[in-house]
């Protein structure tokens, strides 16, 4: 009998696991404190238990930490790390440290079904959604996860299309008996799925990242086929009915294509979509990715972009390119890991 994993449980989820045992109440929040504090890898390692209940979970469960099977390095110190899931399939975590800072992506599925035209993962289509256990053992099993200070949920796959194994996984992440971090530490990036943004907004203060990348709902539709079902001003209506002004941030993910949305009259229809929102817009470099015939906007461009946007009143960031010699796009080292795997099965 395949054991089940402990690790990615919420605490009710423990309080259910010891009363089917016939443990005290009490034996929840000890495990809870041994898998999110104390961050074992075993169940023997829970000494605060009696050997008793250490045996008698042992036949059903076990802590389910698995390592990185990969990991490829950057000469900037961006690490990507690649974990086996679901047997034979994998994601990815990507390690971006930065000065006093250090983020860690993270994935949400194997592949993803939004098919974003600039996107890596959206080329392998969508296989599985990760459970709460293979979200946080991505944090649970990072080398040197004590140097973590933020976790965004930008890596494979779409968030929204997975909530409820997300949820738990950031209410782990940011609750007392979990790993006790401030919401204002962790991010999740969606394209915006009706059926989980509001949601998402109510049962969580994480902050939220739109992918935006084109203020014209027909170009976005173009790049990103999600604007079908759920259209950008869709979304902004819907941002309007909840308070941003305060701890939880709002803000916008925006791809500068060379001669797609670079120009000046992109900069004014974002303004206008954006009005009245409290939020900032994050300009991000292309990583170009095989067989998509889009290139990345040169920085001179980008910095003229975010000055408009800034001195009219919307908050513009350039987002730091990372990882550009380690398949830095999302996707690039599962997708070789995984036509590897394939050849050799031939």
């Amino acid at each position: 009998m395949q054991k089940q994993p402990l690790l990615g449980m919420t605490l009710s989820e423990l309080q259910t696991v010891v009363k089917n045992m016939g443990m005290p109440s009490f034996t929840a929040k000890q495990i809870a404190s041994w898998l999110y504090d104390k961050k074992v890898d075993s169940i023997d390692a829970m000494t605060n238990l009696s050997l008793k209940h250490r045996d008698l979970l042992k036949e059903v469960y076990e802590v389910g930490a698995s390592a990185p099977v990969d990991a490829m390095r950057s000469a900037d110190g961006t690490v990507k790390y690649l974990y086996q899931v679901c047997d034979s399939h994998y994601v990815e975590a990507v390690y971006i440290p930065d000065a006093e800072r250090a983020t860690l992506c993270v994935s949400s599925q194997v592949g993803c079904k939004m098919n974003c035209k600039f996107c890596m993962t959206g080329k392998q289509g969508f296989s599985a959604n990760l459970t709460a256990n293979q979200i946080v053992n991505q944090i649970h099993s990072l080398p040197g996860r004590e140097k973590l200070t933020n976790v965004v949920m930008m890596g494979m796959g779409e968030p929204l299309d997975n909530l409820d194994e997300v949820l738990k996984a950031l209410e782990i992440v940011t609750a007392a008996y979990g790993y006790a971090w401030s919401p204002k530490r962790v991010t999740l990036s969606t394209v915006g799925l009706r059926k989980g943004l509001k949601r998402f907004i109510e049962e969580s203060e994480c902050h939220l990242a739109v992918s935006l990348h084109s203020p014209l709902p027909l170009q976005r539709r173009e790049l990103m086929p999600a604007e079908k079902a759920f259209s950008i001003t869709e979304i902004v209506d819907l941002l309007h009915n909840y308070d941003f002004s305060k701890q939880r941030r709002l803000s916008f993910e925006y791809i500068v294509f060379k001669g797609v949305n670079d120009s000046l009259p992109y900069a004014k229809e974002l303004l206008k979509l954006l009005r009245g929102l409290d939020c900032r817009v994050n300009l991000i470099r292309f990583h170009a990715i095989p067989g998509v015939d889009l290139e990345g906007a040169d920085m001179e461009t980008m910095i003229r972009f975010r000055d408009y946007l800034t001195s009219h009143g919307l908050f513009t960031t350039i987002r730091a390119s990372r990882g550009e010699d380690i398949f830095a796009a999302c996707g690039m080292l599962s997708t070789a890991k995984q036509e590897a795997d394939n050849k050799n099965l031939i």
